[in-house]
């Protein structure tokens, strides 16, 4: 393991932003995650994994610790089930992409999710209907202070819409190294209800989706509206859809008829922010290098050359103007570094 200076970061995060770690390492297994925590112990650290859901503002002045852990396994099955450990480093598209050629359901809906596994629990991640907590068993994580692993069960990680442990009681004490899941082997679950995946699957005549089915529709959708982070720096979905109580959505309702929103429960209410975005006029906006993808108003783009205090200002004129005009706040998605 070599710690390097001075290390440009363009190329770890998804927005292409150029920001500078002042240490930078990456680690390929375990134990060299356990020594670099070991003898860095009074360094401040910085864990990156595949860099796709942070917006970088400055440079780093810590010892960023790059999460290389590569490997999946299948750890046991029986007749309809099976569980699947991935290493933390793993790309989770293709992550996906092996659990479904090897007809395990599950975690199809999520197809073409830019990041790593490692930092799927983190966000609890979701898309078309489906949460990453729906098939999550267990990870395991370091602890940074100690060095000593600890595994977290799926009631341990408190996940919520886009929350977990890790973003609250567990922030910055722990690195997840690997992960387990539970999918299916046969009956599968298929959810094709929500969004546009009908509509996709009658577009291409299928009755009875497969797997591969429904993950060639999710990823045809999901490449009609975000742009390939490669092409054009974005960190996918910025916001979250807000989840407001039913009395504000109806005052909002009441001056917005058209306004489109799914039940949550008997009084929680969530609305689009793509939809909220794009009304006030945000979609396809650009302010210099930086702004809103002209396809899908809740992905915040660079062009070029944008600092993330560009696009970072982008984000908050259209958080103010959301809440001037519909009374409702939007919640960065992001991670804001």
């Amino acid at each position: 393991m070599t710690i390097q200076n001075n290390f440009s970061l363009k190329k770890y995060n998804t927005f292409g932003i150029e920001a500078k770690a002042k240490q930078f390492v990456a680690v390929h297994s375990v134990e060299d995650l356990k020594t670099i925590l070991h003898e860095n112990k009074s360094v401040p650290k910085f864990v990156l994994g595949g860099g796709s859901n942070m917006l970088l503002t400055q440079d780093i002045h810590a010892l960023v610790i790059h999460i290389d852990l590569k490997g999946k396994k299948v750890l046991k099955e029986d007749p309809d089930f099976v569980w699947v450990e991935s290493q933390a480093g793993e790309n989770w598209h293709e992550f996906v992409l092996w659990t479904i050629d090897q007809n395990f359901g599950g975690l199809e809906n999520m197809s073409l999710i830019p990041g790593n596994v490692g930092t799927t629990p983190v966000q609890n991640i979701g898309a078309y209907g489906t949460e990453m907590k729906d098939t999550f068993v267990s990870c395991d994580a370091v602890n940074i202070a100690t060095q000593e692993t600890k595994t977290f069960s799926k009631e341990d990680c408190h996940f919520g819409y886009r929350e977990s442990i890790f973003k609250h009681e567990a922030k910055d004490q722990f690195i997840i190294t690997s992960v387990i899941f539970k999918l299916t082997k046969r009956n599968h679950r298929i959810n094709t209800s929500y969004g546009d995946i009908t509509k996709e699957l009658e577009k291409q005549d299928i009755v009875i989706p497969t797997l591969k089915d429904v993950s060639n529709a999710v990823i045809a959708i999901r490449q009609s509206k975000l742009p390939d982070p490669k092409e054009l720096g974005n960190s996918g979905s910025f916001f979250k859809n807000p989840i407001i109580p039913k009395e504000q959505y109806e005052k909002a309702h009441a001056l917005h008829p058209e306004m489109p929103h799914y039940v949550i429960s008997e009084t929680e209410v969530k609305v689009p922010a793509g939809w909220l975005i794009e009304r006030a006029g945000f979609k396809g906006k650009r302010f210099g290098d930086a702004g809103i993808h002209k396809n899908q108003a809740l992905v915040l783009v660079n062009y070029g050359n944008a600092t993330g205090q560009e696009i970072l200002a982008v984000s908050r004129d259209i958080q103010a103007t959301i809440l001037k005009e519909f009374g409702i706040s939007i919640e960065a998605e992001v991670n804001v570094i």
